[in-house]
């Protein structure tokens, strides 16, 4: 099918060069699937330099599946504070606690078991059966997207179930069958560094001289995706009492949807950015009417514009002052002991909450 822009020597460049240009990453060290599977969980949709530090305090932390499954799910999403799409960390933990309690802590020997793991897609899977067990099955995924695209001049949609069984099979004729773990890494670390999203610097390519986007200028454009993520525009507003004592109120997230599990301030959403006046009317109206409400101050210094993949947060803090004594008050000490999200936690350590 790609007959006309195929060259046999696409692997044998791409691997010489990954191995000239590689970067130093400890999971790379390795073919321990746990500490494989650890890193690949952390670096979907998160940068390898953002993910880096968290894989080593994790690993340093839970250094065995055991450790992991063991933890307590707070201590798990308080070590991933920061790293964002929590659902991530909760399905690590479950899928801990399923291998080491199911599987007697040995990991799934192939590409088709892994799959059958919680939070394990074909991405995921594919990395740990061929760095693990260089089992010859193509990774796929952004990066790899994109070299394939401008390499052989793909115009297929990329949000397509279609195009993705395409690409897997173009990737799996370009892999070597007796190191598929190499050229998996070597293209993925091309796309990364190299043949990047925006203004990839091509006149150093070691591909340049066959690079059919290159050729056709058509580089900026490719890989095509049609598909736009609606946002959707949330308002939120937290209130951060503060008692005699000093000490506040959180709240565990329980619901489903975002930040699942983890700690915030008692919350109080509107349809739109709101002023002083409704939030003063609604707090002694409604949310804390059972209290003596001495003082309502709007830290406007630590509104922010929180962006998740599906949703835009427009946060507003409000710091109340009470008369009474706040049941089950936290203290400023414990307060950081808590997971909450990051957006939140950045606003404590900042001592914002003292507006």
């Amino acid at each position: 099918m790609y007959s006309k822009y195929f060259t046999m020597d696409f692997s044998n460049i791409l691997i010489k060069w990954y191995l000239q240009n590689k970067r130093d990453l400890p999971w790379r060290k390795t073919t321990n699937p746990y500490l494989i599977w650890l890193s690949e969980i952390m670096l979907q949709q998160t940068r390898v330099a953002q993910g880096t530090p968290y894989f080593f305090s994790f690993s340093e932390e839970f250094p065995t599946v055991f450790d992991l499954a063991n933890a307590d799910e707070e201590q798990v999403l308080k070590l991933w504070q920061g790293l964002g799409y929590y659902s991530r960390a909760r399905n690590l933990h479950k899928t801990a606690q399923y291998v080491a309690n199911e599987l007697n802590g040995i990991f799934p020997p192939s590409y088709t078991e892994l799959l059958k793991l919680k939070g394990v897609g074909e991405y995921t899977a594919a990395a740990i059966a061929s760095f693990s067990y260089n089992e010859p099955v193509p990774v796929v995924d952004g990066n790899v997207f994109r070299v394939l695209s401008r390499y052989f001049d793909i115009e297929s949609d990329i949000t397509l179930p279609a195009t993705k069984k395409e690409f897997t099979e173009l990737a799996r004729q370009l892999m070597p069958k007796d190191d598929p773990a190499i050229f998996n890494q070597a293209i993925m670390e091309f796309g990364a560094l190299q043949c990047v999203p925006k203004s990839p610097n091509c006149s150093v390519c070691v591909f340049s001289n066959s690079c059919a986007a290159l050729q056709k200028k058509k580089v900026d454009v490719l890989p095509v995706k049609t598909k736009k993520v609606k946002v959707t525009n949330r308002f939120f507003n937290y209130l951060i009492l503060e008692d005699v004592l000093g000490n506040t109120l959180i709240q565990k997230r329980t619901a489903k949807g975002i930040w699942h599990n983890l700690y915030e301030f008692p919350l109080l959403e509107a349809q739109e950015i709101v002023d002083f006046d409704f939030v003063s009317k609604t707090v002694q109206n409604d949310i804390f009417s059972n209290y003596t409400i001495l003082g309502i101050e709007d830290c406007s210094h630590a509104t922010v514009i929180h962006k998740l993949s599906h949703q835009h947060l427009h946060i507003q803090f409000w710091k109340i002052k009470i008369n009474e004594i706040i049941e089950n008050g936290v203290d400023s000490v414990s307060l950081e002991t808590f997971p909450f999200p990051i957006v939140i936690y950045n606003f404590i350590k900042k001592q914002e909450i003292n507006c």
